[in-house]
């Protein structure tokens, strides 16, 4: 990364190529995460998408249960992307589909036992490889990290 912008400043003086370096560094940090990621939530028979259901159900508080409608908009997917998702994690007895108990007309979407102490293992080793991934950053700079790049993803933003 440093030759390059060694290169980009010899070669165009003209041209600040700082930003180049910092968007590289990202996306290779995002490919080597990805990639940790896959594997720790792959040794639980996961991957990131049935993590994040689950994930959102986990966190939703006891009875750990919400709507299509809002598991989609905690996901940020379409209904029929999240529809797939809990198709597959019906089948395999993580997640259940009822009727909502204020309301049967409406359906709502469960956690079951399985899929709880699934998610709960997951997301033990899932922060543990996010941490190993951090483990060069001071705890002291996570929070500057972080806030630098919700500014960076708020820009992005349309």
């Amino acid at each position: 990364m440093d030759e390059m912008v060694r290169q980009w400043r010899r070669e165009r003086p003209d041209v600040d190529p700082s930003s180049m370096a910092v968007f590289a560094r990202l996306t290779r940090a995002h490919l080597a995460a990805s990639r940790a990621i896959e594997a720790t939530l792959g040794r639980h028979g996961l991957n990131r998408g049935e993590f994040d259901v689950l994930a959102s159900l986990r966190r939703s508080s006891a009875p750990y249960r919400l709507s299509p409608g809002e598991l989609a908009r905690a996901l940020v997917l379409s209904p029929a992307a999240t529809t797939n998702r809990l198709q597959r994690l019906e089948e395999r007895g993580l997640v259940v589909r009822r009727p909502d108990p204020a309301d049967g007309r409406y359906g709502v979407v469960e956690l079951t036992g399985a899929g709880r102490a699934l998610v709960d293992e997951a997301v033990t080793d899932h922060v543990a490889t996010l941490d190993r991934l951090l483990a060069d950053v001071p705890g002291a700079d996570r929070a500057g990290l972080t806030a630098m790049l919700a500014a960076v993803e708020r820009t992005a933003v349309p």
